[in-house]
């Protein structure tokens, strides 16, 4: 991970040709509060409407956002959905020249209208597609050739996103990337579904995902021998040097040409929506191979990104700081969760904008025991973000007397930090943790039931967020264990 790390810091800003189809993503908001009365349906009530650079353009979006620069090379319609397009992706700062307007082209729009999911997040209802697909003609795709070669001398890499909406016909796709590798530019393919591969001959990396690598190879896919069969098949297919599966939860499986497969696993993610990952993916790996990354840790860096996406409502370019905390993140659930308070309210805020659900206990937590775990794990179950925060030494000595704490703040934190059910803990020098409550403003306060009164319950309160009380374990307490030591000893 920490190699990583350094990667995507030594990271600079690599030029990307981008070749593929482009289209218009509109989004419609709104409530859906009743059902009609005309059938069972919901009605939803427009709030506001909003339109993105979709198809390719989502992939354009991701570089830009991942610190690449990018060339839009591609076709829409002489109509106003083209005119958005082109738009949109300048004011983004990607080049366009070569996006060409045709009159005869129709540009694909999707209009995906937008409810909110119990008043809280927003949840697609409806998604209409406005397409006539068709080839473009052999003028065209000349025409498409020659710009996608002029870009070839100054750039890193070539990124291919095929929806096979008449764009990226066989001739075509094969010529672009034969002038791509004669150049010896990298070629990265995200391919359609539904398509014969050999379209891709002499693709570097192939990005299908698990349906499409089942279609394209006729291997239904089930562990990792139809896995390594389906991935072979492509490779011989398009002849290509290396092919990644995508899995979702799973990772991803890599193969090379010249090598066995194997996976790459990922975090398992709250998956929101799935809009896009495999476009982030496309982007992270172009990025990533226009800065020399080998296969296996593009396919790493390209796992972390689409995680990210999923767990976002719609089409979010990624960024390339949110990549690198993410990755210091992932150390942190390996080991490394004690925070101080400035670098837990970072952390939190970022949470927060991703919209995870922050959960705030506290406690001495001295001599760690069963029933201590077992009140962590039900808190973490409120929640997408578990923070533990204990008393200093001197704040528990204040309060337990004498004698106390039994167990040093820096080791309970350590202690506490194992728990694969808590991500953060911090230390606080107060008597109450009031203060840290006020700077983090987590969404939820859970306390153990032997408290009579939870300190803290009119600041969350106030602003917005709930207090919850759970019920205590019977017959644990570190006072009980204390009790049983000296009891054991004075017998002996």
């Amino acid at each position: 991970m920490d190699e990583l790390i350094q990667l995507v810091e030594g990271f600079g800003a690599p030029r990307v040709v981008l070749v593929g189809d482009f289209m218009l993503d509109r989004y419609v908001f709104g409530d859906a509060r009743r059902v009609s009365p005309e059938a069972p349906v919901p009605v939803l009530q427009t709030v506001r409407e909003e339109s993105r650079a979709g198809g390719a353009g989502n992939v354009a979006s991701a570089i830009l956002a991942l610190g690449g620069s990018v060339v839009c090379v591609g076709v829409t319609g002489m109509d106003d959905a083209g005119e958005q397009i082109n738009r949109l992706l300048v004011s983004a700062g990607t080049e366009t020249a070569s996006l060409l307007r045709l009159k005869n082209h129709f540009t694909t729009v999707k209009t995906r209208y937008v409810g909110l999911a119990q008043q809280r997040h927003p949840q697609q209802m409806l998604r209409v597609d406005d397409e006539r697909s068709g080839a473009i003609t052999k003028k065209v795709a000349v025409t498409i050739r020659g710009a996608a070669r002029d870009h070839l001398a100054g750039c890193d890499v070539l990124a291919i996103e095929d929806y096979d909406k008449g764009l990226l016909v066989d001739d075509l796709c094969r010529q672009i990337i034969s002038d791509a590798r004669n150049a010896n530019v990298p070629v990265i393919v995200d391919p359609a579904r539904d398509v014969d591969y050999s379209r891709y001959v002499g693709a570097t990396l192939l990005t299908p995902n698990r349906m499409e690598a089942e279609i394209a190879s006729g291997v239904h896919i089930t562990d990792d021998r139809s896995l390594a069969e389906a991935a072979a098949t492509i490779i011989e297919c398009a002849d290509a040097q290396a092919v990644v599966i995508t899995l979702d939860r799973e990772g991803a499986f890599l193969m090379e040409r010249s090598g066995e497969g194997r996976r790459i696993p990922t975090r398992p993610r709250s998956v929101y929506d799935v809009t896009g990952a495999g476009d982030e993916v496309l982007a992270m790996l172009s990025v990533a191979t226009a800065e020399g990354c080998d296969f296996e840790k593009a396919v790493a860096l390209a796992n972390v990104a689409g995680a990210l996406e999923v767990e976002r409502f719609g089409v979010v370019a990624i960024k390339r700081k949110e990549v690198l905390d993410e990755l210091r993140r992932m150390i942190g659930l390996r080991g490394h969760k004690v925070l101080s308070q400035g670098k837990l309210a970072e952390e939190i805020k970022l949470r927060k904008s991703r919209g995870e659900t922050v959960v705030f206990t506290n406690g001495c937590f001295d001599l760690l025991h069963m029933g201590h775990v077992r009140y962590l794990k039900r808190a973490r179950e409120m929640g997408t973000c578990l923070i533990v925060a204990i008393n200093s030494d001197d704040s528990v000595a204040r309060l337990k007397g004498p004698g106390r704490p039994v167990i040093g703040a820096e080791e309970r934190a350590e202690m506490l930090g194992a728990l694969e059910c808590v991500d953060f803990v911090t230390v606080f020098e107060e008597d109450t943790p009031i203060p840290l409550i006020e700077i983090l403003q987590p969404d939820l306060l859970v306390k153990g039931g032997t408290t009579p009164q939870v300190v803290g319950r009119e600041v969350v309160e106030g602003y917005g967020g709930k207090v919850l009380t759970l019920e205590a374990v019977e017959g644990m307490s570190t006072t009980q264990i204390i009790d049983r030591i000296v009891e054991t000893r004075d017998k002996d």
